[in-house]
């Protein structure tokens, strides 16, 4: 199940990171990392610094953005401070780790790292079901990317340990490109109803977003929600032609 657990870094500028990262990873038992849209490709000071890990530096997968690295993942969780302009379902590393742990049992989940620099963009954020915080010292914050890495892949490895296999559920979620194409067709939805106003949108969407976060609603959940959308479309397509054939028959 740990193989399920991805490790995606987005960004990165530094190749010394690529290869702590790697390290980190596999001194707790994961292997599987992501490169969304790097700065740098793993060189030899990568596999200086993986230190034994240069496999998993090896098989590391190198995709455009983050939505290509996620993809496939039916839970994704991004490390971010705290924010007070993006208020979205917080977690700890001990939560995240168990949530990892659990619904890496039914497939690829990720745990999303941000640029060196400046983390994680809010549009990126807003396309994880979680961001967990790491309670560093307030006085001092700073951790560099491996340490944070070692700190999240340490609490799924513990989590993973104290599993009763015979006692996990099997529960299917939508995958994350399944979770965008739903936000994607409720906007339609709601712009072809009026609810959101084209020009003047304003924070609708981040908040329903946050909200089906919250709610982690299930495969058949998410279907039964694009069904109900689907047929909304249809009533409006029907009621915007019904318009056009009046206008028609006027003008006539």
């Amino acid at each position: 199940m740990l193989s399920n657990i991805r490790v995606v870094l987005v960004g990165t500028t530094h190749p010394g990171n690529i290869g702590s990262t790697a390290r980190a990873m596999k001194t707790m038992g994961l292997s599987t990392l992501y490169l969304a849209e790097p700065k740098v490709a793993p060189d030899g000071q990568s596999v200086a610094l993986a230190a034994g890990a240069s496999d998993i530096l090896k098989h590391a997968v190198t995709v455009d953005c983050l939505e290509d690295a996620i993809a496939d993942c039916s839970l994704v969780i991004a490390t971010s401070a705290r924010s007070r302009t993006l208020d979205w379902p917080m977690l700890d590393p001990r939560q995240a780790g168990e949530k990892l742990a659990g619904a890496a049992v039914n497939g690829p989940v990720a745990i999303v790292f941000g640029r060196e620099s400046n983390g994680l963009s809010n549009d990126e954020l807003q396309k994880c079901n979680y961001h967990v915080t790491i309670p560093a010292n307030p006085e001092y914050t700073s951790l560099n990317l491996a340490q944070a890495v070692q700190i999240i892949c340490y609490e799924a490895r513990v989590a993973h340990l104290a599993m009763d296999p015979e006692t996990v559920e099997e529960q299917a979620y939508p995958l994350a490109k399944e979770q965008e194409n739903f936000f994607v067709h409720l906007e339609k939805t709601l712009l072809s109803t009026g609810f959101i106003i084209k020009q003047h949108p304003g924070q609708v969407m981040t908040k329903l977003r946050r909200l089906f976060s919250r709610a982690r609603i299930e495969s058949q959940e998410m279907n039964i929600l694009r069904g109900i959308l689907t047929s909304v479309d249809k009533k409006v397509e029907l009621a915007q032609q019904a318009t056009q054939d009046a206008q028609s028959t006027k003008e006539e």
